[in-house]
């Protein structure tokens, strides 16, 4: 049980299910106290909450109201848990997945809340992996290139269907009503923080990265959006007009309305929001350049520090001070991860492996790992394409999708299961390389997440296929610590917080000691295997061969229908 002068800080961090919150000793860094809410709706991928009609092919939504609850349920939860009075906390961090999206009111209504657009699934949350946007994105990358747009180079030459302008011009160009409804565009997580604090800002973590903004310069021009839409030209003066501060600035003080959605005393500090992944980087200690911080979970994403800035094709962005102030910050990912094997279990997995788990007390994952790890690289014949959910990095192409080669009539889920692991790491292995060969030093990698601190197969076989140490970073819970260590610089050091992100960083991290070194061997298979990978990765992500794109308009065309 904490005392009463010890000072601690809170974590929010939204994910794609639910959201959790996190109490943390800010001398020690210890988690005293946590609670997950799941969403009541989750992702809405079907039809909207009662009704029938059916969404379209690739999108994803969500409810707004899902973000409140969790605001109601799992701090109250969190803080008991962890015996900590409210006067006790100094600061609170929002971690938000990213890019979401929702239209409001100037005074932050949610459109879907709105009898009048509620059966319009325009009016609610785009959820990061809607992208039905793919269309928009290349309209955006192809008038960017055709003008000679200079910020196209810093997100590696191509637009992402995930980040906000590509959801905005889709929500423009399929419901102009809703549009013109909308008063302000806003991500998820500024939302939240709007909710807290009653001011409206912008983090310059998810504007920099998913809307296009650069320091000292901005958006895009209105001459370039008004090229894009005439109807766009007034975007930012209008519906992206907040200030953009940096991660961890303070925004305001929580307000009445905060504190009674929350159970914290009014005038806490409050920290801007930032994306989860990004906060991860901190909150596994990687405050130092050369260090790609992995956050594995449903997609994950790669993190890179560097003192220099390069223009490296493909990736999902630079940004000067995106991640820490000082240094440039370089976002890739691969937009399906565990969402693979997640797949596997659901959809074609045999009964007996789950009968095989229920006798063996085990779950389900922990028998395919059991059986997977007994195998030596390449023993089970297959390579697959990790396009399960798109391509986020290198590629950056939503309308590709999955691919097993090698299948027999002998091939098992287990078998499977391996190759999907393999394929992530080969994936990785790419945004690696292309990092390293514009000049961006990648000498270790840090993983954290789900899948980093349960699954030892997956790490070896990351370790095995890059030729790099990794080492598991943190205690588990990366963003949300990250997101309560902004709340503690937010707090400042006269509160009881810390006055930069790597002071916090110094005294809130506990590192890990499990290292995983590559295996000569093994290494030695995987780097013929990934010839192989990279011969199909070309080949079907490269214009060779656009089969899985016409395989996708047939599928939508039916889903039309």
């Amino acid at each position: 049980m904490p005392s009463s002068a010890q000072r601690c800080s809170l974590g929010l961090d939204f994910g794609t299910e639910s959201g959790r919150a996190v109490v943390v000793d800010l001398a020690t860094g210890e988690i005293l106290g946590m609670a997950v809410h799941r969403y009541a709706d989750g992702v809405i991928d079907e039809r909207l909450p009662g009704t029938n009609a059916p969404l379209g092919s690739d999108w994803a939504l969500q409810n707004p109201d899902d973000y409140l609850q969790v605001l109601r349920h799992a701090i109250p939860e969190a803080l008991r848990q962890a015996g900590v009075k409210p006067d006790q906390v100094v600061g609170l961090g929002v971690d938000f997945t990213a890019c979401t999206i929702l239209p409001t009111l100037a005074d932050g209504t949610p459109l879907c809340s709105i009898p009048e657009w509620h059966g319009n699934p325009h009016a609610w949350v785009k959820l990061w992996k809607h992208h039905a946007a793919q269309p928009d994105a290349d309209r955006i990358t192809a008038l960017a290139a055709h003008r000679a747009e200079p910020w196209l180079a810093r997100y590696g030459g191509k637009i992402s269907s995930e980040w906000l302008h590509s959801k905005t011009l889709q929500l423009l160009r399929e419901s102009p009503q809703v549009y013109s409804a909308a008063e302000r565009i806003v991500e998820a997580g500024d939302w939240v923080v709007w909710q807290l604090t009653g001011r409206e800002v912008r983090n310059a973590c998810a504007a920099g990265y998913k809307g296009l903004w650069e320091r000292g310069i901005g958006y895009p021009s209105e001459e370039f959006l008004a090229a894009l839409d005439p109807r766009l030209r007034n975007l930012n003066r209008t519906r992206l007009s907040a200030p953009v501060v940096p991660p961890g600035a303070f925004v305001g003080p929580l307000s009445d309305a905060g504190a009674s959605l929350t159970g914290l005393l009014p005038g806490t500090a409050v920290a801007a929001a930032t994306i989860d992944a990004h906060a991860a980087v901190p909150g596994i200690g990687v405050t130092a350049q050369g260090a790609m911080a992995m956050i594995l979970g449903t997609s994950s994403c790669h993190m890179l520090l560097s003192e220099t800035e390069a223009l490296v094709p493909g990736i999902s962005g630079v940004v000067a001070d995106g991640i820490l102030p000082g240094f440039f910050g370089y976002e890739s990912g691969q937009a399906g991860v565990g969402d693979l094997f997640e797949w596997l279990v659901e959809q074609a997995t045999p009964p007996r492996y789950f009968q095989q788990a229920e006798a063996q007390g085990k779950n389900i994952y922990q028998i395919l790992e059991q059986e997977a790890a007994a195998q030596k690289p390449g023993e089970h014949g297959l390579i697959a394409l990790d396009w399960w959910n798109g391509n986020r990095s290198v590629l950056t192409d939503a309308a590709l999708s999955g691919l097993i080669v090698g299948a027999t009539l002998a091939t098992r889920a287990p078998d499977i299961y391996r190759a999907l692991i393999e394929a992530t790491a080969f994936g990785a292995r790419v945004i690696i390389e292309a990092h390293t060969a514009y000049g961006v030093a990648v000498r270790e990698l840090v993983a954290c997440g789900g899948l980093a601190e349960r699954n030892p197969l997956l790490m070896q076989i990351y370790a095995d296929v890059t030729g790099r140490p990794i080492r598991q970073g943190g205690a588990g819970m990366a963003s949300a610590l990250g997101a309560a260590m902004f709340g503690a610089v937010a707090a400042g050091a006269g509160s009881g917080g810390y006055s930069t992100i790597a002071e916090a960083a110094e005294r809130m991290v506990r590192f890990q000691s499990v290292t995983f070194h590559p295996i000569p061997e093994h290494q030695a298979t995987y780097n013929q295997l990934y010839a192989e990978y990279l011969r199909l990765h070309d080949y079907f992500g490269r214009g060779g061969n656009e089969v899985m794109k016409r395989l996708r308009e047939r599928r939508g065309a039916g889903n039309a229908e």
